[in-house]
């Protein structure tokens, strides 16, 4: 059974970090470009959530009707916790629905991928979505900081109905290191020894695995690692492809190295008919590839330019230090009322994950939140049924707090909107206030509230919508 892909998707972060201003910090002059970089309230699980949606609106495929979630991030929000559960349930797959995390090192991107294409293969699922994204720490003064990203990717695959097929697979696997984290650490380790990694381990690897995929196939495009910016052009010569053809060049310059992300990443926006990619994903001592061959127009992949080509909002070093809590103020900070692992958190877990509210059975109101209206606000009835909220509406009122104490930050803006289902919901807005006003049409996105007690706490935030010039 071929395993065909349905729709692509993508997802990057709202800051950019100068390359020039990493080296600047630490006294060295130099440094070319910038990276892609998570707010305080992103992260690898909200950038996962915006891939997955956007595959799916592309593929016109409701979340109830994708059997399984195969998702791949070298560090998940969670060490041991709920994370699969936490992004399956955002992104509105079935309680039943199968599928599997996959963490350890950049190369679990391709191990989902793979797990997912098998499960299709095997008859387990019909579809199957496959969300690789990564947010890495990377370590205070390392070469890596300037080229550490942050993105995601998503593929909707299924066993008909494509426009796209994932072929041949290789890998290769050596027990050495390179780029690390301990089980105590939190920021990921540099190279030890450049020269050594490049000659001894990764061209040997990754050069083996590209060529075992380029024997007895065409590849048009490549989508290949490239840890210092010099590498995958390296691995390119040595499978004789030229350079332009080495498209994932592109997603490393505009985001830098998105880690598990980055095979997947750098190969969706190339996915064009009469054309085969060769993906390889590296890290942790191993190396894979497969082929992609595409037959006809795949859904979003016409999206992925646009996407990279936003400039993002650009910050200064020690505000992405902030963002990444490798520096934090002193003083105390304000905890939450209710622990994330209470009650009120469990009974309303699917409420605040999937934005649901209630619809009066009687009168047909939609009552926000519904946990804290048990009766209708409108007729006072006291039947109720779930229903998702639209995703979109308009701005009724709004405030600009300007003086937060810690662990939140000023301008924090929060809106009252008017969602187009006639609900109306109170959220804050994922901006600094500049862009909304009242009637500006907003949208809404998974973002990270806050976290407590070792815990992510994740919902829903209101998000401006692009205004066409």
């Amino acid at each position: 059974m071929t395993v065909q892909i349905l729709a692509v998707g993508a997802g990057v972060p709202s800051l950019r970090l100068a390359a020039a201003d990493v080296h600047s910090g630490w006294g060295r002059k130099g440094g070319r470009g910038a990276v892609a970089v998570c707010a305080p309230d992103e992260d690898t699980l909200t950038l996962a959530w915006s891939a997955a949606d956007a595959a799916l609106q592309r593929a016109g495929v409701d979340a109830a009707d994708v059997d399984g979630l195969w998702w791949g991030t070298t560090r998940p929000p969670f060490a041991e916790g709920p994370s699969h559960a936490v992004l399956s349930t955002a992104v509105g797959l079935r309680p039943s629905a199968i599928g599997a995390l996959v963490s350890g090192s950049p190369h679990c991107g391709l191990d989902a991928l793979f797990a997912a294409a098998d499960a299709i293969a095997a008859g387990s699922a019909r579809r199957a979505l496959v969300v690789v994204s990564d947010a890495l720490r990377p370590g205070l003064g390392t070469s890596f900081e300037a080229r550490c990203g942050s993105g995601a990717a998503a593929i909707l695959l299924g066993a008909e109905g494509g426009s796209a097929v994932i072929g041949s697979r290789v890998t290769e696997a050596r027990p050495l290191l390179d780029r690390y984290r301990g089980d105590v650490e939190l920021d990921t380790r540099d190279l030890y020894d450049g020269r050594l990694f490049r000659e001894e381990i990764f061209l040997p690897i990754v050069g083996g695995v590209a060529a075992a995929l380029a024997s007895g196939t065409t590849i048009d495009e490549w989508s290949l690692p490239d840890p210092d910016g010099r590498l995958a052009g390296a691995v390119a010569k040595r499978v004789r492809a030229a350079t332009d053809a080495v498209v994932s060049g592109a997603v490393y310059g505009a985001l830098g190295d998105t880690g598990a992300a980055a095979p997947l990443l750098g190969a969706v926006g190339a996915l064009q008919p009469g054309r085969t990619i060769g993906v390889v994903g590296y890290g942790g001592g191993r190396a894979s590839g497969c082929t992609i061959t595409v037959s006809a127009p795949v859904p979003g992949a016409a999206d992925i330019a646009d996407l990279l080509a936003k400039p993002g909002r650009t910050v200064n070093y020690p505000t992405v230090l902030r963002a990444r809590t490798q520096i934090a103020p002193n003083g105390e900070t304000i905890p939450m009322g209710v622990p994330p692992e209470s009650a009120l958190f469990v009974r309303g877990a699917e409420e605040m994950l999937q934005m649901l509210g209630g619809r009066c059975v009687d009168c047909g109101t939609i009552n926000t939140p519904p946990s804290i209206h048990p009766h209708c606000i409108a007729c006072g009835g006291p039947k109720m049924e779930p229903v998702e909220l639209a995703r979109e509406g308009a701005v009724h009122t709004y405030v600009v707090n300007h003086t937060m104490p810690a662990p939140f930050e000023a301008p924090l803006p929060i809106a009252v909107l008017d969602l187009d289902d006639g609900a109306r919901v109170m959220l804050q807005v994922a901006d600094d206030g500049s862009n909304v006003a009242i009637g500006r049409r907003m949208r809404l996105i998974l973002r990270r509230y806050a976290y407590e007690r070792g815990a992510p706490v994740y919902g829903f935030k209101a998000m401006p919508i692009e205004e066409s010039v």
